[in-house]
């Protein structure tokens, strides 16, 4: 059986974390996959690789231990007894040892506050490329890997004002050698570190830095599958689903509130004003691609402390009818961040190792029910969104297996 590493960027972060211990207890069967698209038809048909020839590692900026992580999720998410965690403390132990320091190189304030090392690292552009290439080497040769998929699930960066060389790869690297600092921010760095080593690459954050079109075409001309950007896990999960029944109705949306509040690191670097556009200018950008006139919209994001790991959203739509009558909806979106983010991260992880396997490159537009910015597709309704996967899921059920 091949043996597949994955690669978490944010390697001690809630969400990477709950990957982790997640698919630990797949392996083990002591746990459901509920969450999980591709554990369910058709998608089980598909040669996908299995729980059990995962094997995880990654990098953050934060010190940390994996089990007490792990112990302090179980406490505080509903549901997981920490008799589980206990279960898989040996596990935890040895996936530990494949966690490194990660990359601060120009991230920001806010994440640089909350880090345990220095933002400012002295190393040139090329130095910081180099050695998470050497991680990813290391991770690959130390533990058999036939093949390592790197997935950024790292704390929202500041957006990055996309230069014409974010455009270009030639360009790019001559930014590179020659050490323009600002043209990159960290999670640049690890994307064109993965692309360069031939390992597939999901960008699950709102960073725009984190896969522009230079690295999109590095990827192409590299023949390594990319895709993202920001995950889908809640309201927007919602908005896109929703939107389109007021379409199909004819009914016009004047307005839609979403005020959201959540606590965890996120919601720290979230709190600071330049992280936060980074998120929202994913979320706020679905409903005008849905409707095909933009109503007025905001998106509201308030940290909240003692929220730990749980995030609450409330919509409120107001809309106009027969006659002109004004009537609204609300909704409240209630849940668990991570819990709701690590069976999609692993089901990326599937999809982008069996890409690879394919021989494709570049952007994976058929993940797009994923993201909520996916790149190069400008299908916003998560029912079309989730028919491009199911297409996709029947070509590779007939093309011949490799």
């Amino acid at each position: 059986m091949k043996k597949i590493g994955v690669w978490l960027i944010g390697a001690l972060g809630s969400i990477s974390v709950t990957v982790i211990l997640g698919s630990l207890l797949l392996k083990k069967g002591m746990s459901h996959s509920t969450g999980m698209v591709t554990e369910t038809e058709p998608f089980k048909r598909l040669d996908l690789v299995p729980f059990e020839a995962m094997e995880f590692g990654g990098c953050d900026i934060r010190s940390g231990k994996l089990y007490e992580t792990a112990n302090q999720i179980a406490q505080k998410m509903a549901g997981i007894d920490t008799s589980l965690v206990r279960a898989v403390g040996a596990e935890l132990a040895q996936i530990e040892k494949n966690i490194h320091p990660g990359t601060s190189f120009n991230c920001g304030e806010a994440i640089g506050l909350l880090s345990a090392v220095s933002v400012e690292s002295g190393k040139s552009l090329r130095e910081e490329i180099d050695e998470v290439a050497c991680q990813l080497n290391t991770f690959r040769c130390s533990n058999g890997l036939d093949e390592v998929v790197v997935v950024n699930l790292a704390s929202t960066e500041p957006l990055l004002e996309l230069k014409d060389y974010h455009h270009d790869v030639k360009a790019l690297e001559h930014c590179i050698d020659n050490n323009s600092r600002d043209s990159l921010r960290a999670s640049a760095i690890y994307a064109y570190a993965a692309i360069l080593s031939n390992c597939p690459y999901i960008n699950f954050t709102p960073s725009n830095g984190a896969l522009f079109p230079a690295l999109v075409q590095l990827a192409q001309r590299n023949g390594v599958p990319v895709m993202g950007n920001d995950g889908k896990t809640g309201e927007t999960l919602v908005k896109s689903a929703l939107a389109p029944m007021f379409k199909s109705r004819n009914l016009e949306i004047l307005s839609w509130e979403g005020f959201n509040i959540l606590g965890n690191m996120d919601g720290q670097i979230l709190d600071c004003e330049e992280n936060r556009q980074s998120k929202i200018r994913t979320k706020d950008a679905v409903l005008g691609k849905i409707l095909g006139y933009t109503p007025h919209s905001q998106v509201h994001i308030n940290y909240v402390p003692s929220l730990g790991d749980r995030k609450t959203a409330w919509d409120f739509i107001h809309f106009q009818g027969f006659l002109g009558t004004k009537m609204s909806l609300q909704f409240v979106w209630e849940g668990y961040d991570s819990a709701l983010a690590a069976p999609l991260v692993l089901d990326l992880v599937r999809f982008a190792e069996l890409a690879h396997r394919r021989g494709e490159a570049g952007l994976m537009p058929h993940l797009a029910s994923y993201f909520k910015d996916p790149i190069g597709v400008d299908e916003q309704r998560l029912h079309e969104q989730f028919q491009m996967l199911i297409k996709y899921v029947e070509e590779a059920r007939k093309a011949p297996k490799a």
